[in-house]
């Protein structure tokens, strides 16, 4: 498209892309904040988010945030305990992935595959 409005095949591109990046995210959100927690071993449930998104460039609802913590710490993938933060003394809870995580976090990124560039 070069400035003008985008036709019919590039509307038709734009939109099924766009419904197979949000299916991703979904499908992809559990692997995703394991591996943030993996790597950042302190973090507690209000800085998950900031990290998903510095991380990959998604934003994720609170809402789904919590469900999504919820459904891997009831499936034993991570564990919180309740901390008291840093000048306030206000409970926070702090992540932390389980062995069975570790497990499953590896199993899932063994099976992940890079596509090639286009044209290669």
């Amino acid at each position: 498209m070069t400035g003008g409005r985008p036709n019919e095949n590039q509307e038709w591109v734009s939109a099924r892309v766009d419904a197979w990046v949000e299916t991703y995210k979904k499908s992809m959100l559990g692997p995703v904040i394991l591996g943030v927690v993996a790597r950042h071993p302190q973090l507690t449930v209000s800085t998950v988010a900031e990290q998903v998104a510095r991380e990959t460039g998604w934003q994720i609802t609170e809402r789904g945030l919590y469900r999504t913590l919820k459904r891997l710490e009831d499936s034993g993938l991570l564990t919180s305990t309740e901390v008291a933060a840093a000048r306030t003394g206000a409970k926070r809870k702090q992540i932390r992935l389980t062995d069975l995580g570790s497990e499953f976090l590896a199993g899932v990124t063994e099976n992940l595959i890079d596509l090639p560039p286009s044209g290669s």
